[in-house]
């Protein structure tokens, strides 16, 4: 049977896809630690695309907003010029996710048409483009969750909203390993394969929790380190957590992402060090980039903490954690036995 060739402009497609999500994370954050997040009240797909043209729109807009919470309980004295500023980013947050539909979509249809895809890999596709369409309703939904008496989105929706951007970004990642690196016929040592699943769980793990922190606004309530005002856990919390609400409790969240990050560390430095020992360089180079980028993520986390969460200090941690995520998916590609799919693209 005949093997597939496959067009290297697929790769570099779905690579522009990647980092474009990755810009759209980032300005996530910054959206998130501005408070601009609740600034557009509506959603418009087609008729959201342009932004305010002059002074009686921007009062439409600046009036709607006035409706709801966020305005009534917290921005009360809020201006027009003040309203403007935070406009801009969740405007610009949505024009990219706007901008990445049709970067995927236009290709997409070129390349199904002309018949560029082969079946696995139009199942792949298909996926991701449900992952993306899922991503725009869950930030609607993530938007909607703060418009209502409490001006605050659900932070439970906030970190359903980041891990769709990684299913994104990880199967993205995973059909590009796919498509551009040599397939593998032959399996590698188990404790490999097994530490790369455990840095998978440990890092999304990680992630998930720092979304609830970010939700819960819980990096300005303790900003010591490693002690929390001189204790492991706030002797105030005794008595007052159960099942039901420790996930809801910004405190005792800041508590489970400090120590879990000492366990992302711990078990990245395993896997680090079974796969310098390894015969296959492609393992041991994505091994010791995630050590790298867990060692710059643990300073980073501790100073956004130490110094109350600024936001370039809190934008660079959210960076950070994609790309450790993404070098997790990849580090998990590359251990996993797979069958030859077809001939790599060259690059």
């Amino acid at each position: 049977m005949q093997q597939v060739t496959y067009n290297k402009a697929i790769v570099w497609w779905l690579l522009s896809g990647v980092l474009l999500i990755v810009v759209m994370v980032v300005i996530g954050g910054i959206t998130r630690l501005t408070g601009s997040g609740l600034s557009i009240v509506e959603w418009n797909v087609i008729s959201g695309t342009l932004p305010p043209l002059n002074e009686a729109a921007w009062m439409v807009a600046f009036e709607k907003y006035k409706q709801f919470p966020e305005y009534q309980k917290l921005n009360y004295s809020m201006t027009l010029d003040g309203f403007k500023s935070i406009f801009w980013w969740e405007y610009l947050h949505r024009l990219l996710g706007r901008l990445i539909g049709l970067v995927f979509i236009v290709p997409f249809l070129y390349f199904w048409f002309t018949g560029q895809f082969a079946g696995w890999l139009k199942r792949r596709m298909l996926l991701i483009l449900l992952l993306g369409m899922a991503q725009g309703l869950m930030g609607w939904l993530m938007v909607k969750s703060g418009l209502v008496e409490n001006p605050h989105v659900s932070h439970y929706r906030l970190a359903a909203h980041l891990c769709l951007a990684l299913a994104l970004i990880g199967t993205l990642l995973w059909t590009i390993a796919d498509l551009a690196l040599p397939a593998r016929n032959y399996s590698l040592p188990g404790t490999i394969k097994r530490y790369a699943g455990l840095v998978f769980f440990i890092v999304l793990l990680q992630i998930v929790l720092g979304a609830f922190v970010a939700g819960l606004k819980a990096g300005f309530s303790y900003n010591t380190y490693p002690l929390m005002n001189g204790e492991l856990l706030p002797s105030h919390l005794q008595g007052h957590l159960g099942w039901g609400n420790f996930l809801e409790n910004g405190v005792f969240v800041q508590f489970l992402h400090r120590w879990v990050a000492v366990v992302v560390l711990l078990v990245v430095l395993g896997a680090w060090l079974t796969a310098r020992k390894s015969a296959y360089p492609d393992v041991r180079t994505i091994a010791g980039l995630l050590l790298l980028t867990t060692l710059v993520q643990v300073v980073l986390g501790i100073g956004t903490l130490l110094l109350a969460v600024p936001v370039i200090w809190g934008v660079l941690h959210q960076a950070m954690a994609v790309v450790l995520f993404g070098l997790s998916v990849l580090l998990l590609h590359q251990a996993t036995s797979r069958p030859t799919i077809g001939t790599p693209a060259k690059l």
